[in-house]
């Protein structure tokens, strides 16, 4: 950030007085702007114990496969960010949504809120972001052509839960290494 949204003029990095984190701060009319994290929502939408998946049609991972899931836009709830995700990405209605996992990425400083949802007739195709949509069986999961480490995670530890017909909420951390990635889940 170079300059101030407020009034224009030039920002430096500072620490302000009682934070401990530096800021861009105006050197103007000093206004702090933050840098947050960004929320991404998304589902996984579910019909006849088959899981939607969505091939990437934009980078980053242009052709692997994913789940249906954004950035969330403002205004809206991260359930309504998922089911809207999902329609943009897979043109799929979902329903009875609940909230499946929270994934804290500290490295790219985002948050995955992805939820369990089931079609509401079966119906997709692919929107705009994806190249093709496919209705898969566990089997049929291609492991070795998924776009992100954390739809690899959410997926494995959905088909755990469904084998044991048990969900709960998972709160998993995703660290990078130089090696790879390491998950840390909350009890």
């Amino acid at each position: 950030m170079n300059y101030c949204s407020e009034c224009g003029a030039r920002v430096s990095t500072r620490i302000p007085e009682g934070d401990h984190l530096p800021r861009f701060i105006c050197d103007q009319c000093n206004t702090i702007h933050y840098q947050n994290p960004k929320i991404v929502a998304g589902c996984i939408p579910t019909w006849n114990n088959k899981i939607l998946f969505c091939k990437r049609a934009i980078e980053p991972r242009r052709g692997l496969w994913t789940l249906p899931a954004g950035f969330m836009e403002n205004e809206e709830t991260t359930a309504e960010a998922a089911a809207r995700e999902t329609q943009e990405e897979a043109n799929a209605i979902i329903e009875n949504i609940t909230l499946y996992s929270v994934f804290s990425l500290p490295h790219i400083s985002q948050v995955y809120m992805m939820y369990r949802g089931q079609l509401k007739d079966g119906i997709a195709s692919p929107g705009e972001e994806s190249l093709e949509v496919a209705l898969l069986d566990e089997d049929a999961i291609p492991w070795d052509r998924l776009a992100f480490p954390v739809v690899e995670k959410t997926l494995r530890l959905f088909l755990e839960d469904r084998r044991q017909d048990q969900y709960r909420v998972h709160n998993v951390t995703i660290l990078k290494h130089s090696t790879g990635f390491e998950f840390e889940e909350l009890p």
